[in-house]
């Protein structure tokens, strides 16, 4: 494993599902994206490290971890039980304003659900923060391709259907999913083996309350990075009209979807706020993982299909 933070996370995540009898997932160790240093990385950030201050806010009544100085990106792969998987996967990107990730409000916790519905969950562990004289979303874009590409190449080998691997993202990793999903023809660095030989596009997308993906100084334009064509995977959007986060990123951004006759399906709730996962609260936004399930079984991303490690 590549950090100690890797460890505590893996430690934490397999003592929560062994102290639960009824449900059993392998959880890979992580995953280096990059064989060497990830594309582009010149400068020292510090060590990795949680950030969370006493002081910080909690989500639903519990602290949430906020993972800094990323330096060294990874996959974890999150296996549902053998008898209840499908076969499809979802690459899962933490939010945190390209500056940390809520590593697992927004990670590991969204895998554990992914895989109570027979969906393999693959946590993104990209760098942050940004990076200076790069825009924001360059590192992460590179990392999140090459996690697109090497689920791709190891599909058979994990037990995945290639044709059936999502992309899922909150707030900036929202927008982070919303540019892999739109900018996939070329990828954001040169290519360095065979999983950089396949494709990099993700068959479905889901943004939960996604950010920077329209200007509203420029009349809710769409982001110039986000190059939206009728090849767009089908998009579900979520968000609430009292977000911070202005809602009109997903209201216009499903508009520009629609335009390009992109299948979208849009949920809007009138409170809820932004940053709560899926951490049930009284608030019915916090339901949505109920919505986005059935989204995905009338995709028939749901429909288990038989496939055969290592053949």
């Amino acid at each position: 494993m590549n950090s100690r933070f890797d460890r505590i996370i893996l430690t934490f995540v397999v003592g929560f599902l062994f102290a639960t009898p009824i449900f059993s997932a392998e959880i890979s160790a992580p995953l280096r994206l990059w064989p060497e240093k990830a594309p582009g990385e010149r400068e020292t950030i510090g060590a990795e490290a949680d950030i969370t201050k006493p002081t910080d806010g909690q989500v639903a009544g519990r602290r949430l971890i906020r993972l800094g100085n990323v330096s060294e990106p990874t996959v974890t792969v999150f296996h549902p039980p053998k008898n209840k998987a499908t076969g499809a996967s979802v690459i899962v990107c933490p939010g945190g304003g390209y500056h940390i990730l809520a590593l697992d409000l927004e990670g590991s916790e969204v895998c554990e659900w992914l895989n109570s519905i027979g969906v393999t969950g693959i946590l993104l562990k990209y760098r942050v923060p940004a990076r200076k004289g790069q825009d924001r979303h360059l590192a992460p874009l590179q990392d999140a391709q090459r996690a697109l590409g090497l689920t791709r190449h190891h599909a058979n080998e994990w037990g995945l259907d290639p044709n059936r691997i999502g992309i899922l993202g909150f707030s900036a990793g929202g927008h982070l999913s919303a540019v892999a999903s739109t900018t996939f023809e070329k990828r954001a660095y040169e290519p360095i083996d065979a999983a950089d030989r396949v494709s990099c596009r993700p068959d479905f997308t889901l943004l939960i309350y996604p950010a920077y993906l329209v200007s509203k100084d420029q009349g809710y334009k769409t982001s110039p990075e986000l190059l939206i064509t009728t090849n767009t995977p089908p998009t579900f959007l979520l968000q609430t009209q009292d977000d911070g986060v202005d809602v009109g990123n997903a209201l216009y951004y499903a508009r520009a979807l629609q335009v390009a006759k992109v299948p979208t399906e849009l949920h809007i709730y009138a409170t809820g706020g932004h940053g709560y996962g899926l951490r049930p609260t009284d608030q019915s936004v916090t339901l949505w993982p109920k919505r986005a399930e059935e989204w995905m079984r009338e995709l028939k991303l749901l429909t288990p299909r038989v496939i055969t490690k290592g053949l």
